[in-house]
């Protein structure tokens, strides 16, 4: 899974906080700061190409987007992100499972 994203960017900011603190998923997301990449200009324009995606985040699992911040919130809100993450990344996810609030 990669999260491409941008440093100042809510709603990157969003999408992180969701997939990298409210879910253990192995192997970890990496995310990729296309404002701090040298090549971030380009990386982003072939996303854009290949996705159909011009925004961040995007949010790509075996090569296929899952979508942007609302598609991951809209997912992760109706119980399916995990399963969404599962079904796409096939053998390379190994495990994808929501973090238990310890506050309640």
């Amino acid at each position: 899974m990669i999260i491409f994203s941008k440093t100042y960017c809510p709603h990157s900011q969003r999408a992180k906080k969701i997939l990298l603190e409210d879910y253990k998923i192995v192997p970890a997301p990496f995310v990729v700061e296309l404002d701090d990449h040298s090549l971030g200009v380009e990386l982003q324009a072939l996303l854009a190409k290949k996705t159909g995606r011009k925004t961040v985040p995007n949010i790509l699992v075996n090569g296929v987007s899952l979508g942007g911040s609302d598609e991951i919130a809209a997912l992760d809100r109706e119980g399916f992100l995990a399963e969404k993450i599962k079904s796409i990344g096939g053998a390379v996810i190994m495990e994808v499972n929501k973090v238990e609030d310890s506050s309640e």
